[in-house]
């Protein structure tokens, strides 16, 4: 018998966050599901934690690790049709949240879904700004461009099967994976009640390495488009007086007025090292990845579902 879905994880030493995933999987109203973790080498209890939760372990060396090839080794193994990825340090928030992500998928040209992100009180300020833009209160049962993120996301195998992620990218594999999908003539779909925590502390130099390798995929995924000096410190300026004017509004401002500039340099001087180093954007893609919400945009962080939360230890 298939189960209902396959969720592959990618893990690499996740021993302090892969139990609470596993927990709020065990939670869900969906419940037959296969349990697929990748572990790319782990040192600690990762992989011995995931199998006491009934997960299948699938193992990949740090020499072969890239992202695309991680979730490919995972989806070879999936009996299922649709195929939930998630990453090892998120957890859900509610019990319906594979049930809320699988939901767009009775709509044939559905090809991928993708859920709210949120981070947690010690993420840097400029991160969880970056969370409220890409995941807004309200779902898109169809976008029309292919941003997406593979920390939440469910897509087809059938799918996959055409077309498998790409292992040469150095992320922003579930981007080229999305907009292929939308060149073949399929959609994209947001939804905000599938609910995720990502628990996203990096240090200073992961979040610039972070930016680094995306925007050397991103030059990759989208060859002819370009990143100037002009492009840095635009953005630079115009995301950090954003975040300056809401930490404002939060009465944190002094509290994160050096953060929010040091994660606003390391993000958009990455980018710009990423670009060095490795086609048109749509206005709507730069408006996902690089810029803030525009003012007087309010985001509700507060839930309003009726739905009661998962109770965490």
């Amino acid at each position: 018998m298939k189960p209902v879905c396959s969720i592959v994880i990618r893990a690499f030493n996740e021993e302090k966050h892969i139990s609470r995933l596993l927990n709020g999987i065990s939670q869900q109203t969906v419940k037959d599901v296969q349990v697929i973790l990748v572990d790319s080498g782990s040192s600690d209890r990762t992989a011995q934690i995931a199998g006491e939760h009934g997960a299948q372990i699938v193992d990949i060396t740090p020499q072969e690790f890239t992202f695309g090839r991680s979730l490919n080794l995972g989806i070879q193994q999936a009996k299922a049709e649709l195929i939930l990825i998630a990453s090892a340090h998120v957890y859900p928030v509610y019990p319906d949240w594979i049930e809320r992500l699988l939901e767009p998928f009775t709509d044939a040209k559905i090809a991928l879904v993708y859920g709210k992100q949120r981070g947690i009180p010690s993420s840097q300020f400029s991160e969880q700004q970056i969370f409220t833009h890409w995941y807004p209160d309200e779902s898109q049962t169809r976008q029309d461009h292919p941003f997406c993120n593979n920390a939440n996301a469910a897509i087809r195998k059938s799918l996959w099967q055409e077309h498998a992620y790409d292992e040469a990218l150095p992320g922003l594999e579930d981007l080229e994976w999305a907009k292929w999908a939308n060149e073949q003539g399929y959609k994209i779909a947001y939804c905000a009640e599938a609910e995720i925590v990502h628990v996203h502390n990096e240090s200073w130099q992961g979040v610039h390495k972070r930016y680094t390798r995306e925007g050397m995929a991103f030059k990759q995924i989208y060859p002819h488009e370009r990143f100037s000096l002009l492009d840095l410190w635009r953005l630079f300026l115009k995301n950090s007086f954003s975040d300056l004017g809401e930490a404002g509004c939060q009465h944190v401002l002094v509290r994160e007025f050096r953060n929010i500039l040091r994660f606003r340099w390391l993000q958009f001087h990455g980018t710009y090292l990423g670009y060095k180093r490795s086609g048109p954007l749509t206005w709507q893609l730069k408006q996902s990845f690089y810029y803030p919400r525009e003012n007087g945009v309010k985001q509700n962080n507060s839930s309003k579902r009726d739905v009661k939360p998962i109770a965490y230890d």
